[in-house]
């Protein structure tokens, strides 16, 4: 895209989309917001971008408002929670047909049409990451603690299970403990799933202590803490549903009791950047990119 011209942000929830917009804007593009009223937080207007409000449900308007203003390259920036989809919602003639129209409804597969349905009037949708590389995991040991052998294996079992959930597009979230899944992400999202598995751990060991053997030695019964791995899709478009993590997603981790975080290196977004590493380093958290 040359320096100048116009790019079009299809605002969600979260830091996402500012984050997207003060990078153009620092750049040299002039940016439209087409800001989502179920989801985009109003503070969206104090980042000097033309803001156009429309709500989920209205693509034809989406349509509409980015030719009116000669808008033909566009990025989905922040999360739109894929309950909505089953939501209150009403959708226009042109997304009823379209949702309608596909086999499933899981994430790609809304998006991806609706991707088509963009490129289809001329608004191409480029890579959502593409003005914020440097906030990608670089590849490695992210944090001073170094994963455990336990750890270790629960991220070699977690990365397994999460790339054969990817394959039906269900989440990219799963939450391990001695190699056993705990939880998976669905539609509720990823604090709601570690969060889950930590109620899960508390239930399942409640009163549960350490076991004392014979020869008067104290051993813990099987490690509770769990491990986090969250992945890119196989095949990830980058265009949309891109892993993010960020500080909020150390702190729940850490009320949950999880101890370790997996994830794609040059594909998951840490939102909060170095701090998102120092504050898992504060919490002992372990985290690490592949």
């Amino acid at each position: 895209m040359a320096v100048n011209s116009k790019l079009g942000i299809i605002a969600g929830n979260g830091r996402f989309p500012f984050l997207v917009l003060d990078a153009a804007r620092a750049q040299g593009y002039e940016v439209v917001v087409a800001a989502i009223k179920e989801e985009t937080a109003p503070e969206i207007e104090s980042r000097g971008a033309t803001v156009h409000w429309l709500s989920l449900g209205e693509l034809s308007k989406l349509i509409e408002t980015f030719r009116r203003e000669g808008v033909t390259r566009a990025v989905m920036a922040g999360q739109v929670k894929h309950k909505q989809i089953f939501s209150s919602i009403r959708p226009d003639r042109r997304l009823a047909k379209l949702l309608f129209s596909l086999g499933t409804r899981n994430t790609d597969s809304p998006l991806g049409a609706v991707a088509k349905v963009l490129a289809d009037e001329g608004i191409t949708l480029e890579n959502s990451t593409g003005l914020l590389e440097p906030l990608l995991a670089r590849p490695g040991l992210l944090t001073k603690r170094v994963p455990s052998d336990s750890e270790k294996k629960n991220i070699d079992y977690g990365r397994a299970v999460a790339r054969g959930l990817g394959e039906y597009d269900i989440g990219q979230t799963v939450v391990i403990a001695e190699s056993a899944c705990v939880a998976v992400e669905a539609m509720e999202g990823t604090d709601a799933t570690i969060e889950r598995a930590g109620r899960i751990m508390v239930q399942t060991f409640a009163g549960e202590g350490p076991i004392r053997l014979r020869s008067g030695q104290v051993r813990a019964t099987l490690d509770r803490s769990l491990t986090v791995v969250k992945i890119a899709k196989p095949n990830q478009d980058m265009r949309f549903d891109v892993p993010v993590i960020g500080v909020k997603t150390i702190e729940v981790m850490q009320k949950a009791g999880a101890t370790c975080l997996a994830v794609d290196a040059g594909k998951c977004l840490l939102i909060d950047g170095d701090a998102v590493v120092q504050s898992a380093d504060a919490a002992g958290i372990a985290v690490v990119a592949e």
